[in-house]
């Protein structure tokens, strides 16, 4: 029997854990760059450059049918919208349930019922301008609108609908809605609590979804603890913030610097191209919001993002068109 000393037997066991780290790198590696071996690329049935936010509501009054008709105009790719449910059970297209923002009423939409909900005030201010406020006084539509309404107005383009609570009727009836209107192959549905998405997806597997918080946070670990490339994945969209618009131009004066600090580490860990570049070749799409100006639409297209969330369709169909214009030179 052949015995080692034990600075041998140190040796020989630093040798075996470098193998073993070393092959499951490169393996990682690999995988990284060849996903589809191990996972069966997914087939969105569409694919959205220009994605207009709750319709582009620094163009509109969000999340009405005005304003999703002026983006759908412009030829947008993808209506972002929010839902929540009424006192008598209606899908209801709205970001907030405490609708005091929006229509100057302190009530619920979760405590009202759809046909008594208020009207839009003109005046709104955009989350993602900081605040900055916008008028539209002669806007025609102030209604709020209903899911069914859209999905029958606009059955050819793509929805995107945020569920802003975990409420099992709300997620029942999205789900209803979307079969109802055969739209399995152009709408995605998330929400931002892990519990949503894994109730939609328990109705219909067939439903495009987008990864929630948790869902992201460990997206990034996995990536960067090598074990992606090994690990199955149910979502078709990861939609998250860019960070970088935080020390934007609007954003200069009013965003503590302990968080413009704490962004810029979320930006470095969050837009890695290379991560992005994986979920593509596995065909999960990269949506970057909420993004309003041309530096920052430059930035999301070259970190490989498939499309922009912004409240400004027409500057983006702008930007796009013109970025068409010069590939074709």
């Amino acid at each position: 029997m052949l015995l080692l000393e034990p600075n041998q037997t140190l040796w020989l066991a630093m040798g075996i854990v470098a193998a073993i780290v070393g092959g499951y790198a490169l393996t990682s590696l690999f995988l990284l760059r060849f996903p589809n071996l191990l996972h069966r690329k997914k087939q969105l049935k569409f694919c959205c450059k220009h994605i207009s936010h709750r319709g582009g509501m620094a163009e509109g009054l969000e999340n009405t049918m005005g304003t999703f008709q002026h983006a759908v105009d412009l030829g947008t790719d993808m209506l972002e919208l929010d839902v929540q449910l009424s006192q008598d059970g209606m899908v209801v297209v709205s970001h907030d349930n405490d609708i005091k923002r929006t229509t100057g009423v302190d009530v619920k939409i979760s405590d009202t019922k759809f046909a008594d909900l208020p009207l839009l005030r003109t005046n709104q201010e955009v989350s993602f301008l900081n605040g900055l406020p916008v008028c539209f006084p002669d806007a025609s539509d102030r209604s709020f609108c209903l899911l069914q309404d859209v999905f029958e107005k606009f059955p050819g383009v793509v929805i995107n609908v945020d569920i802003k609570n975990d409420d099992d009727e709300l997620i029942a009836k999205v789900g209803e809605l979307v079969q109802e209107y055969h739209r399995e192959d152009l709408t995605v549905v998330g929400g931002r609590q892990e519990s949503v998405i894994r109730k939609v997806h328990q109705q219909n597997p067939d439903i495009p979804l987008f990864f929630s918080a948790k869902r992201v946070v460990q997206l990034v670990l996995l990536f960067y603890s090598g074990l992606l490339p090994f690990i199955p994945l149910k979502e078709s969209c990861l939609e998250v913030i860019m960070p970088s618009i935080l020390w934007g131009e609007r954003w200069a004066d009013t965003v503590p610097t302990k968080y413009k600090v704490l962004a810029r580490i979320v930006d470095f860990l969050l837009m890695s191209k290379v991560m992005i570049r994986h979920l593509d070749r596995r065909g999960i799409h990269t949506y970057l919001w909420v993004i309003n100006n041309d530096t920052d639409f430059e930035r999301a297209f070259s970190l490989g993002a498939k499309g922009v969330m912004t409240d400004y369709p027409t500057q983006l169909r702008h930007f796009l068109d013109q970025r068409e214009a010069i590939d074709k030179k």
